[in-house]
């Protein structure tokens, strides 16, 4: 039984609603692929993030990402430059970026296992 607020807002915004669970659907299917393409290291850069220092460099190199694909959306959206990687929309890097920012949720809360 969805929450209360997820009850108003199908109730409120049904559009936005299934945009919104459509979306994340996608990423959740984009995510299981490259996940079982890269593996676990990838994100935990080789470690088994049992430190302090191995969840510190999992999260910087995560924050790298994240900040690679700001820096596109940056110049694709507020300096109106032109995309010439044309293999990635902006649709993909926002899409990457969200991706991104649930995986340093995960390793955040010790459940990159």
């Amino acid at each position: 039984m969805p929450n209360k607020s997820i009850k108003k807002l199908k109730e409120e915004h049904p559009i936005i609603a299934d945009a919104f669970e459509q979306i994340m659907a996608e990423q959740y299917e984009l995510f299981a692929s490259k996940m079982l393409s890269y593996g676990k290291g990838n994100i935990s850069v080789g470690t088994e993030l049992q430190t302090e220092a191995e969840v510190k460099l999992s999260l910087t190199g995560l924050f790298f990402r994240m900040n690679d694909k700001i820096q596109r959306v940056k110049n694709l959206v507020t300096l109106n430059k032109d995309n010439y990687v044309t293999t990635e929309s902006i649709q993909d890097t926002f899409q990457d970026l969200s991706i991104y920012g649930i995986i340093a949720q995960i390793v955040a809360t010790d459940r990159w296992k």
